[in-house]
């Protein structure tokens, strides 16, 4: 089923959260993954406690996943257990975006290297295709298929790598970051649009150092985005 969630309880441009249940993925990790997402976007504030009957309640879950997503997010340092008071958000620091981000660019830079090296002439002509479109999404102002096409260039490139449990690896860091709400930060679809000439550029020439160094540099540029966005909703502590 789908759950509408009524907008974040702060003044802010995210609302209307909609989180689906019906995917393949556990139901203790999409209440995990929607946590980190309201705490991202303000909807669980630093210090706030998290009530698991009302979550329940609110997502239409029972109990059970949602003590085992607290339980999940108290083992990453999201959220805290105090005895007898329940799970309190953990604040979130710009460093702690930075260095989520510099994960993620080193092990994306990785990938992008070992993908210069083995992506077909076809599939480079199709991520080029791809990119235009992404490119004319951006212009047209249509943040939510920026995402889309975006999600399919850097899944491409991943995959192209042969680097199964790298990539992995990099799913798991970008599952902290809630990526459905990119479309909201101010420079990002054009970021995605712009950081990824080099990008291409060294995949085409197949040079590897080069294609390592244009995607840590995107990623990290997109990293910076969030923070100053964080930043400007006093978000951060």
């Amino acid at each position: 089923m789908a759950v509408t969630e009524p907008g974040a309880r702060m003044n802010g441009d995210y609302v209307g959260r909609r989180t689906s249940f019906d995917t393949k993925q556990q139901l203790s990790e999409k209440v995990a993954a929607y946590v980190r997402e309201g705490i991202m976007v303000g909807e669980f504030r630093a210090g706030e406690y998290i009530r698991t009957e009302r979550l329940a309640q609110e997502l239409g879950v029972s109990p059970t996943p949602v003590r085992e997503a607290l339980m999940l997010l108290g083992s990453e340092g999201t959220v805290r257990w105090e005895p007898r008071r329940g799970y309190r958000v953990v604040p979130l620091t710009p460093r702690d975006v930075s260095d989520l981000f510099d994960v993620q660019a080193f092990i994306a830079g990785e990938l992008a290297a070992r993908a210069a090296e083995a992506l077909p002439d076809a599939e480079l002509d199709r991520l080029e295709k791809l990119q235009a479109d992404l490119e004319a999404a951006d212009r047209a102002q249509l943040p939510e298929e920026v995402d889309r096409l975006n999600f399919e260039i850097h899944r491409t490139i991943n995959k192209a790598s042969d680097s199964h449990r790298m990539a992995t690896l990099l799913n798991l860091t970008v599952s902290y970051v809630p990526l459905r709400f990119f479309g909201t930060i101010e420079g990002w679809s054009s970021a995605s649009a712009h950081d990824h000439a080099p990008i291409f550029t060294a995949l085409r020439e197949r040079d590897t150092e080069a294609a390592r160094t244009a995607m840590r540099e995107h990623i990290r540029h997109i990293g910076d985005l969030l923070v100053s966005h964080l930043k400007a909703r006093e978000l951060l502590s």
